[in-house]
């Protein structure tokens, strides 16, 4: 290895970080944060009313008061609207559902076999570009990547003679681009889209911001990154680490023929359902299409969540049952409990989330700090593309403080989505924006919970690694992939390109 792959103890870079995580680790609990940014909401609300504080609704004219929520209506409000704030939290249901999928074709094995096989069968010249991909792709997977994907493309370059750490860099960091760039539509889509759609009701409560309203802008990230992430892995990464000296690992056994042959199943029952669901669009007075026959809006774009769940149903259950791993009903409701069981802690962290928005919106907080807030900078004249970049920035800069993506555009989303609709950005824009800034940084904050698992792995090739080691080598991903995706969001900022179907940057 070279003294540049060594910890740099005393070097700027590592003392910023040190520092970082310091204050990060004086931050409470995200649940305990958010229950006291709920106090704060309330403690507000009532100074705010104290000062009759108002404001002018942009959408009806209708004078707002700030709500008191300490008084005797507020507290009527908070008791007897806590439950319905839980269980009507639009994102809960939706990843709940798609985790009955995902997670089942994940605990199956079907997951791991694909991301596999879909690396080591690729054309050596393009194993990087497939392992950047393939990164992005396991999104699909939700958190699950950040903890499958790097170890897998480490074993592939080993396999291959080249350098296991810059696998298992480049997989992490393709893994970490993946909360923005998909294909497919995810659980991700369907969890931030209903935060928008919540925060946009502050203004608009016709708005409705769908999983599929970034897709295209997410298309175009997939190939852009993997591009740009296999440039800085073999232009940038690579020479820093030179050739790979280190101790002999073991190597995994090759899959066998039965997991083959249930993989192809898989595909195959993949293709029959696909086949099955374009046929039901396309057929005269299709259910799934609107009255002039078309899908932009329709029942099949509403419906888009089941749809996807009963794709990863089928793929998985196909695969579990051609390799043995599900013999009854019983065990594909064994593992998709397994699969919700580990969201539980999402679960309770929602609990929160959903009380502070509901009190940001009934005490009309949200609304007047939007409505002052876009005021505030129109009389500035910090409107367009600087402003998106500069909330972008200031995303990123968060990234180091509160590292949970769906509790950070909870914590964002009643702010500056509103206020950005006040500017005449759609709110599906502003989650793009907010999209690129932290994915990007995810793989660089030493509060990211799996930077220490990505850092174990890491040791198992090079023992003297340590964290200093593994930020070296993520800054450059971090760093020009935010640019790159600066430029992309001012393309289509500029060009008013459609970001997903029937939706573009404005209003």
């Amino acid at each position: 290895m070279k003294n540049s792959n060594k910890t740099q103890k005393d070097g700027i870079f590592s003392k910023f970080l040190t520092g970082i995580e310091v204050l990060g680790n004086k931050l409470p609990d995200p649940f305990m944060l958010f229950a006291l940014l709920a106090g704060i909401v309330i403690l507000a609300s009532y100074i705010l009313n104290l000062l009759g504080a108002a404001v002018l609704h942009p959408g009806t004219g209708e004078e707002l008061p700030i709500e008191n929520l300490a008084s005797g209506e507020g507290i009527q409000f908070m008791l007897t609207s806590m439950l319905e704030n839980f269980t009507g939290f639009a994102p809960l249901g939706l990843v709940l559902a798609m985790m009955l999928g995902v997670g089942l074709a994940e605990k199956v094995g079907l997951l791991d076999y694909a991301i596999r096989k879909t690396i080591l069968n690729a054309p050596r010249a393009l194993v990087t570009y497939a392992v950047i991909f393939v990164g992005i792709m396991g999104n699909i997977a939700s958190d699950a990547a950040m903890i499958l994907i790097p170890p897998l493309a480490a074993m592939v370059f080993y396999k291959i003679g080249r350098h296991p750490i810059a696998g298992l860099v480049a997989g992490f960091s393709a893994a970490g681009a993946g909360f923005t760039a998909n294909l497919l539509i995810v659980g991700t889509d369907a969890l931030l889209s209903g935060i928008s759609t919540e925060a946009a009701a502050i203004i608009d409560n016709s708005i409705v911001v769908t999983p599929v309203d970034n897709w295209y802008f997410n298309i175009v990230s997939v190939f852009l990154l993997t591009v740009v992430g296999a440039l800085v892995t073999e232009k940038i990464v690579e020479p820093r680490l030179g050739k790979y000296a280190g101790e002999e690992v073991e190597k995994e056994t090759e899959d066998d023929s039965k997991a083959g042959k249930a993989f192809r199943n898989a595909i195959i029952a993949g293709l029959v359902y696909i086949a099955i669901l374009v046929i039901a669009i396309f057929i005269p007075n299709s259910p799934l299409t609107n009255e002039n026959g078309g899908i932009i809006p329709s029942p099949f774009l509403d419906g888009i969540i089941p749809i996807i769940l009963f794709f990863f149903l089928t793929i998985g259950i196909t695969y579990g049952i051609t390799i043995g791993n599900i013999k009854s009903g019983k065990d594909i409701t064994k593992f998709m409990a397994e699969s919700i069981k580990e969201l539980s802690g999402y679960i309770v962290l929602i609990f929160a989330i959903a009380q502070f928005i509901a009190y940001f919106n009934w005490s009309n907080i949200g609304i007047w700090i939007a409505v002052n807030g876009a005021d505030f900078l129109t009389s500035i004249n910090f409107t367009g593309i600087w402003l998106i970049i500069g909330y972008i920035v200031l995303t990123a800069v968060l990234e180091f403080f509160i590292t949970s993506g769906s509790a950070k555009w909870a914590l964002e989303a009643p702010i500056f989505v509103p206020m950005f609709m006040q500017l005449g950005y759609h709110p599906a824009f502003t989650q793009a924006a907010y999209r690129v800034a932290d994915s990007s940084m995810s793989i660089m904050t030493p509060l990211n919970p799996y930077i220490i698992i990505v850092l174990s792995f890491m040791q198992k090739y090079d023992k003297k690694a340590g964290l200093g080691t593994l930020m070296a080598f993520m800054l450059p991903y971090a760093f020009i992939f935010l640019i790159v995706w600066i430029l992309l969001i001012m393309v289509f900022y500029f060009f008013n390109l459609p970001l997903g179907p029937g939706v573009t940057p404005f209003l």
